[in-house]
């Protein structure tokens, strides 16, 4: 185990997986597992005091405001959540099995992220699809939504095989380990301005 201000961090253990409905089903009583229509997702969110922003237009980004506004603070043990919302992952694969979600996890540890993954999509139509749905998020307001990137459509349909990526937060990992409180004081290179 690691002592992290304070708290006893279980690493030697297997970490716990859960999917994100599952976990705001647990916290919250919600259950986004039944097909639900957007005003529905917003009326429970509105019942349950949950901010909806004007550039929600699919029922996944109301699942992941559940999930950051209620699940996110209790993740302290290290802790796998998987199957984010198609909405609120653009370049990951849809899962095969249930296609409002994605083959996807995020690594939470003492309610951070540590780390991001997931099976890329390489499907070009699918992909373009996705892309306007953040350029119209973008319009709406979203600051962190991107545009088309019509470059990376056209390298899509020349041929992607499949892939996967992980991104891990070294700076996070670093802190974590040094019991570290601010970020500054793991960075290699800290600028102070």
């Amino acid at each position: 185990p690691i002592n992290y201000q304070g708290t006893e961090i279980k690493i030697n253990e297997p970490f716990k997986r859960v999917h994100m409905v599952d976990a705001i089903k647990e916290i919250t009583g919600v259950d986004f597992w039944q097909d639900m229509t957007l005003e529905e997702a917003k009326a429970i969110a509105a019942e349950k005091k949950v901010p909806v922003e004007k550039h929600y237009t699919e029922v996944g980004h109301i699942i992941n405001a559940f999930f950051e506004e209620f699940v996110e603070e209790t993740l302290i043990q290290p802790t796998f959540v998987y199957g984010h919302p198609v909405a609120v992952s653009p370049l990951a694969k849809k899962n095969p099995e249930d296609q409002r979600f994605t083959d996807r996890f995020e690594l939470f540890i003492m309610t951070k992220e540590y780390g991001n993954a997931f099976t890329e999509l390489n499907d070009p139509i699918d992909q373009l699809s996705r892309f306007e749905a953040q350029a119209k998020a973008k319009e709406l307001g979203d600051d962190e939504a991107t545009g088309i990137d019509y470059d990376y459509i056209e390298a899509l349909e020349y041929g992607m095989p499949p892939t996967g990526g992980l991104g891990i937060g070294i700076d996070r990992l670093c802190m974590l380990l040094t019991d570290t409180t601010t970020i500054r004081d793991v960075l290699l290179f800290p600028t102070m301005k």
